[in-house]
């Protein structure tokens, strides 16, 4: 590099001047200072707004599009927060954002509105400037250095956001910008891209205005523009000159005079600004074509390239100089624009000459002296001469050829994504937008449409029903292949390729690409015919102003209709791209295709990251008024992979079409629904939104979810179609949403109440199906919100429709209300918003009304207010409300319809801990009744008292209530399950007195078995002592015999029966009974001597006859008999001689009760009768017997004798106490046992179908109950003995070490006590059996044979040998033996299990699956299972014929078929109002459902014939099976359980 004095002798030699070489080096130095100064100034001013960081690291979108606290409207702001509250006042669409009031936490910051006191009162001083305000203080934040700083710190998409607010607030646009650091100049071209703009021009033909309406992107308009530069300093403000060309009610560019302006200016000196000017197509319009004006701002005479590329682009130049004099610094600068071929107006501030045209083209004008208003007229006229005539036209998007300048869209992210994007869009390049979704996206198309039209028809079934809807879905299935087929890959390749490869910024990048690329192929289209709609809709108006109902105005009102379908034909944009990927996933999923050509399985992926980043993803298609639910479904399953299953709080909009809804919930979140002219929000859309960390603390929930929805009476819907449209939407949108907003326009008392008719309908439907959303009224466009008296009439005339229209829908509705208050929480004060109209003025030019923006934040803090009171609800609820609500609405009848799925998921889930807590309590009551069974047996109880059953069971009993409370309190679902805590709460107190009221009722039956027995009982020791004295005297005769064991066993068997005899000689033995002569004296004595003679040949024959299968009118005539018992049992029982029925009906008896009075005898013999009781000893005593003939002392003998006690009661309390632990585990791990009723039906029916046993299955059918109970056995042998064997012998093994320990203990125990206290043998036996009084039975120990005993020690090691080698056999006991004593593990859990619900549907036999018994009465819940069958099944059959009914009820319910209730009833009754029937339907939810269980089809086929012999009926060809149920194979049918059974 040369020094400064090389280049100084340089330009000397080359012809420069030392003048001229000075005032460079002068110009060079002062630019670098000034260069650095502003950087430092700069800097300044990011560190006061606290920026600095997010220079570097700059602001995102992601940042502001979340919940917040409210912005404060009327409090002043730090200016910490100065920058962070103008955005969010921007992005609320309120264009006061500039004139924040800023609180000065700073003393070294002058406030503007503080005056600075002199601390002198001399005259003098007022000629001073002592007095004046100090100036070493920093004046407040200049409001367009808060803007730019913002900008400036702000990444693209951020800014992008903000400049499109901006234009909202009809505020100028930066359009150059000098770079903080470097100083270059950018032109930020991306941040327009999303900017339409509308106008209207108008021309003169044949002397006639002619108006043409123009919509769109502000990018690609060809526009004039006039650029306004300052050279010099000026008195007068050029901005607020411009401003009063283009609007003179709203400052569009910032000026001098502004609210906060202030002279120290650090960021706007070299900025470009830009504004469009949109006439309205009115008389008064200030220009007759959209001009654009840019504002250069600072001097010109410093800002040469920024000037240079103005005045270059510009169609035309303003340029406003101090004086106009030659010699001047602004000589050379008006002298280059005067000489250039480009119109211009020269401005002077202190001359007070009009308007002169200099030459042509050229103007020069004095300012001085003058009227703003004067100067702003003159200006115009010469604008819009200059203009008339053929000018360059300017385009913003040739900003980007521009030399010297760096545009935003150069860089390379941007670059890439705009590739990606271009080469998706360029193949549809030159096609009409119509032929290119018929191309490109087929599956959307008339495919998709027939197909939601086929659906609809499955919910409106005749004629054949099964048959109707066998073809409806083969029909579906056809139209999914042929999308399948369809299926063009080429740009959905392309789209989801960019999608899964490009990273987040540049995908980002990618999709507002598309989406600005897309828009712009059809923005002419949509130009033409929103100008032709326009038009005609202006004629149909005026003729309906007219009254006029002739011809014309149907005429008019069809030409109408075909351009709104034109106009929606000619609708495409990126929605329609991502509604194909969502039609490719349900076609593929669905025929269960595979594509090479495109990977359909990553779509609800790449769907789900777009509505976590924040994009509105369609949650209904409006054009073809269906809800994707497949697509949804595994969407939202997506988002919950990705976030966890959060929950969010759903905030749903209604009100009519074009009232404002999509831009009240963009302005109120900052959201993205689409609001541009000609495209209204068809259908519905949801858009997640996150809540701030702050709020975070005070809700429950993590997310806002926002459903934005189409316009009720829709322009598009005529007649009836829009009215069931409207009410469809309405109840599927109300239903969704924690809150719904409902969006009123205007004041028309017509307007608002079709729209409140149809609102308050859809609430009433939610009451009746115990859905509770809040609403608030938003009442938009009202002319005085500020007149408090009127707002109070409006609410009171409000609340007055609202009452009467609830009262109507009451009856409609067949629901009791008398105001709007009883279907919905409402208050009309608090629940009710009165907007202000949005535009301050009239549009195109009118900036949002500011009243707006605060009405938004009110309305906004009401929504947080009542969030804040909600818990939300999760997505996955979610999900499932969108199914329940989606398939009620296709039906006709919504609330009878509507099957609430994550109710009936909560209730289940109850269920299973309701089961729980009563085993808790059964399983503590089984082991208390074990032990009190103990000591009964041990005669250590006589009585048993309720109270005290009570109390033993009060622990547990505490525990579980605690549980309860936890579970309602603590569970995410907790607002849902209340409904039913006081009835559980109930249910659980009444179980625990069943409990009781049961066990006490089995030990008061035991103590009087043991009352029966007591003189037995009291023999028992006298019994004992005898037989021990004769064992020891015959052992003596024949000690030299011992050795020989067959010897002792005969000469003992010799003497034993002599023994019996004559120790029970004074006893009466128990006879047998003889069953056979019992019941023919019966017969006898009832005067039926003719039939004794053939009971023998007809008994068997009866009771078969009472057995086997009835015909099905006998089965009706049973089921009518049960109801209504006081008629038609006698009717029936008269139908037979009384004398034949009531032998059949012993003979059942006697037949039915025979082993039962066999078993009881038998047990009863044992117990009571004294030779059966001694017969049962003698091996007992011959092993005494043994022991004496061997020599053994009496120590070893009664160890022996107290071992024989022990190895009979330890094996029973083992088997009692492993019964119950089996039991336990089965119920908690097992899983056919671990859950529900539900979960044992479903397992059940697996079994049912692996073995194919058709009579077990029959048995299934016509006794549930019986094959449950049988299943419940079967499962239980099966655990122990198949591979779960292990674990049930774990559990005897620990059972017996337990006893076996218990024993060793209370051995220690006795031995101890003796020995301490001296005691004898009496002694140690009463200690002994007391320390096992409650664990074990003993026979009482008789010691008068064994006084002579003393050395305990070695009685207590007798005795543990003996123990040793009974736990040996313990151990090797099998599980079988449990089935010998009092518990066993399959009763213990029959009486779990079967404790339920027994009810089976009137139609098909279904058996009702709730867990709890009498819900229908005590809980006031229906009758229900989750899937019913074909009602061939239950062998009903067409009446007067042979024909099998194949129908499944839930299909049958959609119809509008009729049945018979029963057989004998001549009334019909409508399928669809099954509960009018009788009893034992009204009880029954029965629901409308499409699907048909797998399971039954596979079961009616495959069993065909043994039905059409079990039931002597046919299945005839008018009703067949159809082929579908051909094609299921037994594995499907067992698959399909888990479907049918999983929520």
């Amino acid at each position: 590099m040369w020094s400064r004095i090389q280049t100084r002798h340089f330009l000397l030699l080359t012809g420069f001047t030392a003048t001229e070489i000075e005032k460079a080096e002068t110009n060079i130095y002062t630019s670098e200072t000034s260069g650095q100064q502003f950087q430092r100034e700069a800097e300044t001013l990011l560190r006061r707004l606290h920026l600095h960081d997010s220079y570097q690291q700059k602001m995102s979108t992601a940042d502001f599009l979340k919940i917040g606290p409210p912005v404060k409207q009327s409090h002043d702001t730090s200016e910490k927060d100065l920058a962070h509250t103008f955005l969010q006042r921007l992005m609320m669409l309120d264009y006061r954002a500039r004139d924040i009031p800023v609180r000065q936490d700073n003393p070294g910051v002058s406030c503007s509105q503080s005056v600075p006191v002199s601390d002198s009162d001399d005259f003098d001083d007022l000629f001073s400037d002592s007095a004046d305000s100090d100036k070493s203080k920093e004046s407040h934040v200049h409001p367009m250095d808060v803007q730019m700083a913002v900008f400036h710190c702000s990444d693209s998409f951020l800014k992008q956001n903000m400049v499109t607010k901006l234009s909202q607030c009809q505020y100028a646009l930066p359009l150059l910008v000098p770079d903080l650091v470097t100083m270059d100049i950018e032109c930020p071209l991306w941040t327009f891209r999303q900017i339409t703009k509308t106008w209207k021009k108008t021309q003169i033909k044949d002397n006639s205005n002619v108006v043409t309406m123009k919509s769109m992107p502000i990018c690609k308009a060809e526009t004039s523009m006039v650029s306004f530069f300052r050279l010099g300093s000026l008195s007068v403000s050029k901005s607020q000159l411009m401003n009063s060309l283009i609007n003179d009610r709203h400052s569009t560019f910032f000026h001098r005079n502004c609210k906060g302006s202030t002279k120290s200016r650090h960021l706007m000196d070299g900025v470009a600004e830009i504004a469009w000017y949109c006439p309205a197509g009115k008389a008064n319009d200030c220009f007759t074509d959209c001009i654009a004006f840019c504002n250069l701002h600072g001097d010109a005479l410093l800002i040469e390239k920024q000037r240079e590329i103005l005045t270059e682009k510009s169609s035309m130049n303003v340029v406003l100089v101090p004086t106009l004099e030659k010699g001047q610094r602004s000589t050379t600068v008006i002298h280059a624009l005067y000489n250039s071929p480009k119109p211009l107006i020269i401005l002077i501030a202190d001359s007070d000459h009009g308007a002169v045209q200099v030459k042509d083209g050229k103007y020069k004008m004095g300012l001085k002296d003058k009227s703003q208003s004067d100067v702003s007229e003159e200006l115009k006229g010469i604008i819009r001469k200059v203009l008339s005539g053929s000018q360059t036209s300017f385009k913003l998007e040739t900003m980007a050829q521009v030399s010297g300048i760096r545009v935003d869209e150069d860089d390379a992210v941007c670059l890439r994504g705009k590739s990606a994007a271009v080469e998706t869009v360029d193949m549809l390049q030159g096609m009409e937008i119509s032929k290119i979704k018929d191309k490109f996206l087929p599956c959307q198309g008339d495919l998709w449409h027939e197909w939601c039209k086929i659906n609809k028809q499955l919910y409106h079934l005749k004629g054949n029903i099964e048959k109707d809807k066998s073809q409806k879905e083969q029909q579906l299935m056809q139209i999914r292949q042929k999308q399948c087929k369809a299926l063009n890959s080429e740009l959905m390749q392309s789209f989801t390729k960019s999608l899964l490869s490009l990273p987040p910024e540049e995908k980002e990048y990618f999709l507002k690409w598309t989406k600005t690329l897309i828009d712009a192929l059809s923005t002419d289209d949509l130009s033409s015919i929103l100008q032709s709609y326009d038009e005609k809709w202006t004629e149909v108006l005026a003729l309906k102003k007219k009254h006029d109902k002739s011809d014309k105005l149907i005429s008019k009102q069809n030409d109408l209709e075909k351009l709104s379908k034109k106009l929606q034909s000619a609708s495409f944009g990126l929605e329609h791209i991502f509604r194909e990927m969502g039609q490719i996933y349900e076609a593929h999923s669905e025929v269960k295709a595979e594509s090479r050509e495109i990977d359909w399985t990553k779509y609800p992926e790449l769907a789900a990251d777009l509505m976590i980043s924040g994009h509105p993803v369609e949650l209904m298609d409006g054009d073809a008024g269906q809800v994707p639910l497949t697509w949804i479904s595994r969407l939202l399953d997506e988002v919950i992979k990705k976030l966890g299953d959060q929950r969010v709080f759903v905030l749903s909009v209604l009100g009519v079409q074009s009232s404002g809804k999509s831009t009240m919930l963009n302005a109120m979140f900052g959201l993205q629904f689409a609001v541009s002219a000609g495209k209204c929000t068809k259908g519905a859309y949801m858009q997640l939104v996150k809540v701030s960390e702050e709020l975070k603390k005070v809700f429950q929930f993590e997310y806002v979810l926002v459903v934005d929805t189409e316009g009720l009476r829709a322009l598009e819907l005529a007649g009836n179609a829009t009215l069931h449209h409207d009410n469809e939407l309405a109840t599927f949108v109300v239903g969704l949403g924690n809150l719904t907003l409902i969006n009123i326009f205007g004041e028309n008392p017509a307007d608002m109440q079709d729209v409140l008719q149809i609102v308050i309908q859809a609430f009433m439907r939610m009451k009746k199906v115990n859905l509770s959303p809040s609403c608030v009224f938003v009442h938009q466009n009202v002319t005085d919100i500020a007149a408090t008296e009127q707002n109070m009439d409006g609410k009171r005339r409000l609340q007055e429709r609202l009452d009467q229209m609830a009262q109507l829908a009451a009856k409609e509705e067949s629901c009791d209300a008398e105001c709007f208050s009883d279907i919905i929480a409402f208050d009309v004060q608090k629940d009710v918003k009165y907007f202000a109209q949005l535009w301050e003025g009239s549009p195109p030019m009118a900036p949002p009304n500011p009243g707006y923006s605060e009405s938004i934040q009110e309305l906004k803090n009401i929504i947080l207010s009542k969030a804040k009171q909600s818990t939300g609800t999760s997505l996955s609820h979610f999900k499932s409300k969108i199914h329940d609500l989606w398939n009620a609405l296709m039906n006709e009848h919504f609330v009878f319809s509507f099957k609430n799925t994550l109710e009936i998921a909560v209730y289940r889930r109850l269920e299973i801990q309701y089961g729980n807590w009563t085993w808790a309590l059964r399983s503590n009551m089984l082991t208390i009744e074990n032990q009190l069974h103990t000591r009964i047996e041990n005669g250590n109880l006589d009585k048993v008292e309720r109270t005290n059953l009570f109390k033993d069971m009060s622990e547990k009993y505490k525990e579980i209530k605690e549980d309860m409370t936890k579970y309602f309190e603590d569970d995410n679902d907790k607002e849902m399950l209340v409904q039913w805590r006081g009835r559980f709460e109930n249910k659980i107190k009444e179980f625990q007195e069943e409990l009781v009221r049961g066990v006490e009722r089995k030990l008061d039956e035991v103590i009087q078995q043991k009352k029966t027995c007591k003189k037995l009982d009291e023999k028992k020791p006298e019994f004992e002592n005898k037989l021990l004295q004769k064992s020891k005297e015959l052992a003596h005769q024949l000690k030299d015999k011992a050795k020989d064991e067959d010897e002792l066993k005969t000469q003992f068997n010799s003497v034993w029966s002599h023994w019996v005899k004559e120790l029970t000689a004074d006893t009466q033995p128990i006879k047998d009974i003889n069953l056979d002569d019992d019941q023919a004296n019966i017969l006898h004595e009832l005067g039926f001597e003719w039939v004794v003679t053939l009971i023998v040949d007809a008994g068997k024959k009866v009771v078969n006859q009472f057995r086997g299968p009835l015909e099905y009118e006998d089965q009706e005539l049973i089921r009518s008999l049960i109801n209504d018992v006081e008629k038609q049992s006698l009717d029936e029982i008269r139908k037979k001689p009384v004398k034949e029925f009531t032998v059949n009906l012993l003979l059942y008896v006697f037949e039915w009760a025979s082993s039962w009075l066999s078993q009881s005898h038998k047990t009863f013999a044992v117990k009571n009768d004294a030779r059966t009781y001694l017969e049962t000893k003698r091996t007992q005593y011959f092993n005494i017997f043994r022991s004496f003939c061997k020599g053994s002392s009496s120590a070893v003998v009664f160890g022996e004798m107290i071992c024989g006690k022990l190895k009979v009661s330890t094996v029973e309390a083992v088997c009692n106490q492993t019964a119950i632990d089996l039991a336990g585990e089965m119920k908690c791990s097992y899983p056919v046992f671990n859950e529900n009723r539900l979960n044992l039906e479903k397992h059940l029916l697996k079994s049912l179908a692996e073995k194919e046993d058709f009579d077990a299955f029959i048995t299934y059918i016509r006794n549930p109950r019986k094959q449950v109970k049988a299943f419940i056995k079967e499962n239980v042998n099966a655990f122990m003995s198949g591979e779960h064997k292990v674990k049930a012998m774990n559990i005897l093994w620990k059972n017996v070490a337990k006893i076996k320990e218990v024993v060793r203990q209370a051995l220690f125990n006795a031995v101890e006590e003796v020995k301490s206290q001296s005691g004898d043998i009496d002694m140690w036996a009463e200690r002994f059996s007391s320390f096992l009084n409650n664990k074990l039975t003993l026979d009482a120990i008789s010691c008068q044979n064994f006084k002579d005993i003393n050395n305990f020690d070695f009685l207590k090691e007798e005795i543990e040998k003996g123990l040793e080698s009974i736990t040996k056999e313990m151990n090797h006991l099998s599980l079988d033996k449990m089935n010998e004593f009092r518990l066993r593990p399959d009763q213990i859990l029959i009486n779990q299990l079967c404790d339920c619900c027994w009810e089976k549907c009137p139609f098909c036999a279904a058996v009702c699956t709730n867990t709890i018994k009498d819900h229908v009465n005590k809980h006031k819940i229906d009758h229900s299972c989750p899937f019913h069958r074909s009602q061939a099944v239950n062998g009903v059959h067409y009446k007067y014929t042979e024909e099998m009914c194949v129908e499944f009820c839930t299909t049958k319910v959609a119809s509008d078929g009729q049945f018979y209730p029963d057989g004998v009833s001549e009334e019909l009754f409508f399928y669809k109002e099954y509960r009018k029937a009788g009893p034992r339907f009204a009880d029954w939810s029965i629901t409308p459902d499409k699907y048909r269980s797998k399971y039954w089809t596979w079961f009616v086929y495959r069993f065909q014939k043994d039905l059409e012999n079990y039931y002597n009926l046919k299945f005839t060809m008018d009703h067949e099976i159809l082929e579908g149920w051909k094609t299921h194979t037994r594995e499907e049918a067992i698959q399909s359980l888990d479907e049918m059974y999983k929520l």
